[in-house]
């Protein structure tokens, strides 16, 4: 059994062979993929089709209207192309953008910086010692020339100190990290 075929589908049809190549001609012009310029010429086919009550019968006026949707369709691409970010090859460009995870690390680094610089400063070299540089309280005494007891001291004060100088800045609160 024949399906039936609508007057509009056989306008279609007719449209499709006889201006596919002029518009496939005319889209590749501003288009250098071929895929992308068959997709732009569908898609100039498919808005004729939908707004088809527009079509002239006339030949020329048929073609023209056509190119008109079609130079739309391609201004359209080419705008929304253009909104898209694009993707970066050069590695050392990808490398130096900063992370999520790099910035809040530096971010904090500069808080803890600033923390340290409030702090007196044998407090702070008694911090910088045994929890930047890892020394054990011996070290801690002889590098800081002072007894250890005073190094233990000086260290328990200094995270105290320091604990309430990050809760002055808001990044601790007073029951724990905030």
């Amino acid at each position: 059994m024949k399906r039936r075929v609508s007057p509009d589908e056989q306008l279609m049809t007719a449209l499709y062979t006889e201006h596919y190549a002029v518009l496939i001609n005319f889209v590749s012009r501003y288009v250098s993929d071929r895929h992308k310029a068959e997709d732009l010429v569908q898609e100039t086919l498919l808005r004729a089709w939908k707004h088809i009550d527009h079509l002239d019968p006339e030949p020329g006026r048929t073609r023209s209207y056509l190119l008109t949707i079609a130079r739309n369709v391609v201004t359209n691409a080419w705008r929304a192309e253009q909104r898209r970010p694009r993707l970066v090859s050069d590695e050392t460009a990808v490398n130096s953008v900063p992370s999520a995870d790099n910035v809040d690390q530096m971010v904090e680094g500069w808080l803890v910086a600033e923390a340290l610089e409030r702090l007196s400063p044998e407090h702070r070299a008694v911090i910088q010692a045994m929890y930047y540089e890892g020394q054990s309280v011996a070290d801690a005494a002889r590098r800081l020339s002072v007894p250890e007891g005073t190094v233990k001291s000086r260290a328990y004060y200094a995270v105290r100190a320091l604990r309430a100088v990050f809760e002055e800045m808001g990044m601790l609160r007073s029951g724990g990290v905030s």
